[in-house]
């Protein structure tokens, strides 16, 4: 008995060294085949271009095919549930805003994945919203705004891309710490609400900078401030709303990550691929031109960033009462 019991013993563990041992191998030639990188938006847009961007430059390091496959639909949710449900062997990918990993769980009552159960790659990029006001509107700055929009509560509304969008959360975030009443007025993507408030049918909103700077030139619409920590070079006039308000941030960033279980060493050599094309010279004045600025940071970085972006937008979701459309 007792032989029997060392040599099943023995064949278990030589098993697992086996198996062990192919981990390994398959994680020393990651990539050995065709990645695909899933953008759970339309085709268009940053949120596209730049996974298109990363995969262009990644594809001709690593001389292997990478495919970006647009699934978009149910706020973003079809995407990240179908890489989910993925093999966790790197060869699938998420390329996404946040609404997926950081907003969609206190937005939708269930979801058909874990978005906890991601591992994180990279945060590729940030870029901060501007606050736009209408031109009539009788303000010159964010000051006088807050001052106007509390002698008027209720009278002034804001526009966004939808409910739950990152322009609508970044509105109630402003409502909240400026202690303001505003009413929301969402439409089907930001480019319809650009155009009513160059029209004059809204008064506010947030932007991100390359879709609305030309407007600003040419004084169609009111810049009032910036949802990042420093002036916009392009406006350097604006100052940030946190110099205001201590803490406020909004924004667009755009992150990568894999399927849940997917292997430490396979995630590790894709941020540092991921990171270093994105500090290629052609890289960075492309995304410049956008006024988005490169990331790239570790697994762990990235996994603090989402933990903490998680637990603010969950606050402000919760305190409006906001759902997912």
């Amino acid at each position: 008995m007792t032989i029997s019991f060392i040599t099943r013993r023995q064949f278990v563990a030589g098993g697992l060294a086996a198996a062990s041992t192919a981990v390994a191998r398959a994680e020393s030639g990651y990539p050995a085949r065709p990645i695909r990188i899933v953008v759970p938006v339309a085709p268009g847009g940053f949120a596209d271009t730049l996974p298109r961007l990363i995969a262009e430059k990644l594809a001709a390091r690593w001389n292997q095919s990478i495919v970006v496959e647009n699934r978009p639909g149910a706020g973003l949710n079809i995407g990240a549930e179908a890489v989910a449900k993925s093999a966790p062997d790197g060869y699938t990918l998420l390329a996404t805003p946040p609404g997926p990993l950081v907003t969609n769980q206190a937005l939708y009552p269930t979801l058909g994945y874990d978005p906890s159960a991601f591992v994180p790659v990279t945060i590729a990029a940030k870029g901060p919203f501007l606050l736009v006001a209408r031109r009539t509107l009788p303000v010159t700055s964010l000051a006088e705004f807050i001052a106007y929009a509390k002698a008027n509560p209720n009278r002034l509304n804001y526009g966004s891309a939808g409910a739950g969008s990152m322009p609508h959360l970044a509105s109630e975030m402003l409502k909240s710490k400026a202690g303001i009443s505003l009413v929301h007025v969402p439409y089907k993507g930001l480019t319809p609400a650009l155009t009513d408030l160059i029209a004059g049918h809204v008064d506010m909103m947030f932007h991100d900078v390359a879709s609305v700077s030309s407007q600003i030139k040419a004084g169609q619409v009111r810049l009032l401030g910036t949802g990042g920590d420093a002036p916009v070079p392009e406006f350097s006039d604006a100052a940030p709303i946190a110099n205001i308000f201590p803490g406020f941030s909004a924004g667009a960033w755009y992150t990568v990550v894999a399927p849940p279980k997917t292997p430490p060493a396979i995630t590790a050599k894709l941020s540092q691929a991921i990171a270093e094309v994105l500090r290629a010279p052609e890289v960075v004045s492309k995304l410049r031109e956008v006024s988005i600025s490169p990331v790239g940071t570790s697994p762990q970085e990235t996994a603090a960033f989402l933990k903490q972006e998680t637990e603010r937008y969950r606050q402000i979701i919760v305190s409006a009462g906001i759902k997912g459309e």
